[in-house]
């Protein structure tokens, strides 16, 4: 397949088609998933944040008495508290004392605290204040801050009030992201590390199921140029034997009687295989497409195979072989299937079993049941089928022997029709057989088991004897 390039070309698209689409959902589903541990992370650390701020704003609001000063007590609380003047640039940090009280929170280095008067003047920070944070005062509740260094710092402000309820100013608690964006960073690596090799495997995977995919349609193409060079071969050469044949009465230049009629003849020959060619090929044609909306009635098999057994007796006597029928049941064995297409199915074998059998050799139709299914085999005493082909002797096209099919005059799609019908009567079909021993094909097909009247019995026995010759002068030709 790949040495096709337009098969090639299909594939690479196919898989390419396929990694994009799978690359693009999985992108899809990596940002929504790292969208998500986001979320997730932003309200845990906002919760935490608010759950320490609120338990410093309630520490600390008890104690406050006049609006803008902080407590002595404050210290206590706040044991790194940074009192500032005129800003946050005179602040000055002390260092923890050990006797002191220490509020667990704050000594973290991941904390900061500030604390401003009701004009937004900042008036003292606790905590680890990391170097360069603006210290320009914004009611907002949250905020997200970047220090001189660049880093990320998220915050939250409350209003403080004094024990006379007096406003006293705000304070705001913020924390380093530090640590949580170092934890995204990591994620963002596992999920592009994840894509990649994901992408990898896919592209790997697409390049392998559109193989597997494309496996039937390049079968399915391979057989059409198979079957259109055969058509093609099997049409040329009657037509240039037509050909042939004008060309050559044209050169001459007088033409007896006797003469024209041969002729006329080896035109009508060919013309009758070109016609016969072409009926099968439109026939393959419409069981590929139609198996499911054939015209169905009731038939009773028996009357079809002695009527088939009885009509080509005089081909059998013609080619000096026995034909006999051996019907084992007695009731009549009814489907429901196309008429036209089972008398069609059974000749085939018939006429394939007569036209393969040495003058001398025995054909014998037998008529069975087996549980639900009727049982027709078709056997012979003829050349036999070598076992490295029983399996494609269903091909169209397909000749055991070319020489001897051309000299039967068939084409090859005579089983081709067989196995076509059967598939179209949800039956089965199998084949047996021995080089120089005979063959035997048997016909599975499921009974009718309802109690109606079988069309098959109430119609008369024989056809026409113009059907009949028409049917037999078109068998002639199948292989």
């Amino acid at each position: 397949m790949n040495q096709n390039k337009l098969f090639r070309l299909t594939r690479i698209r196919l898989a390419l088609y396929y990694a994009i689409v799978m690359g693009l959902i999985l992108s899809l589903c990596a940002f929504g998933f790292y969208r998500a541990v986001f979320h997730a992370h932003v309200v845990a650390l906002d919760s935490e944040i608010e759950s320490v701020a609120g338990t410093l704003h309630d520490s600390i609001e008890l104690k406050l008495q006049s609006p803008g000063r902080l407590e002595p007590l404050a210290h206590q609380l706040f044991p790194n508290i940074d009192n500032c003047g005129t800003g946050a640039t005179n602040c000055i940090q002390q260092q923890p004392h050990s006797k002191r009280h220490l509020l667990g929170i704050v000594t973290k280095t991941s904390y900061y605290i500030r604390f401003f008067d009701t004009s937004g003047k900042l008036i003292a920070t606790a905590g680890y204040y990391p170097e360069g944070l603006p210290d320009v005062f914004n009611q907002k509740t949250w905020q997200f801050l970047k220090d001189s260094k660049g880093k990320d710092y998220h915050q939250i402000t409350l209003a403080l009030h004094t024990q006379n309820y007096q406003d006293w100013g705000y304070m705001q608690v913020g924390r380093s992201l530090q640590e949580f964006n170092h934890y995204l960073d990591s994620v963002k690596l596992v999920l592009v590390l994840g894509l990649l090799v994901a992408m990898a495997m896919i592209a790997g995977a697409s390049w392998w199921l559109s193989g597997l995919a494309m496996q039937p349609i390049y079968q399915s193409y391979r057989q059409i140029q198979q079957f259109t060079a055969d058509a093609a071969h099997e049409l040329r050469t009657p037509l240039a034997a037509t050909g042939a044949t004008v060309e050559s009465a044209l050169l001459m230049p007088q033409i007896d009687s006797e003469e024209t009629r041969d002729i006329l003849q080896t035109i009508q020959r060919q013309n009758q295989r070109l016609t016969t060619l072409v009926v099968d090929l439109l026939m393959l044609a419409r069981l590929d497409k139609q198996a499911q909306k054939l015209q169905r009635e009731i038939c009773c098999l028996n009357d079809i195979v002695s009527d088939l057994v009885e009509e080509f007796e005089a081909m059998a006597n013609a080619a000096e072989v026995k034909l006999t029928s051996l019907i084992q049941v007695r009731q009549p064995l009814n489907i429901i299937g196309n008429a036209d297409q089972l008398y069609r199915l059974f000749s085939n074998l018939i006429v394939n079993a007569i036209q393969y059998t040495p003058r001398g050799g025995e054909v014998t139709v037998f008529l069975d049941r087996n549980d639900h299914n009727a049982v027709i085999k078709v056997q012979d005493t003829g050349i036999g089928i070598p076992k490295h082909e029983l399996n494609r002797i269903f091909d169209r096209f397909y000749r055991v022997s070319s020489d001897r099919s051309r000299s039967t005059g068939g084409s090859g799609l005579g089983l081709a029709i067989v196995q076509a019908i059967v598939q179209a009567h949800q039956g089965k079909l199998n084949v047996q057989s021995e080089l120089g021993q005979g063959s035997t094909f048997t016909v599975q097909l499921l009974l009718n088991v309802a109690p109606l009247r079988s069309v098959g019995a109430a119609q008369p026995r024989h056809r026409s004897m113009f059907l009949w010759k028409l049917m037999y002068r078109n068998l002639r030709g199948y292989k």
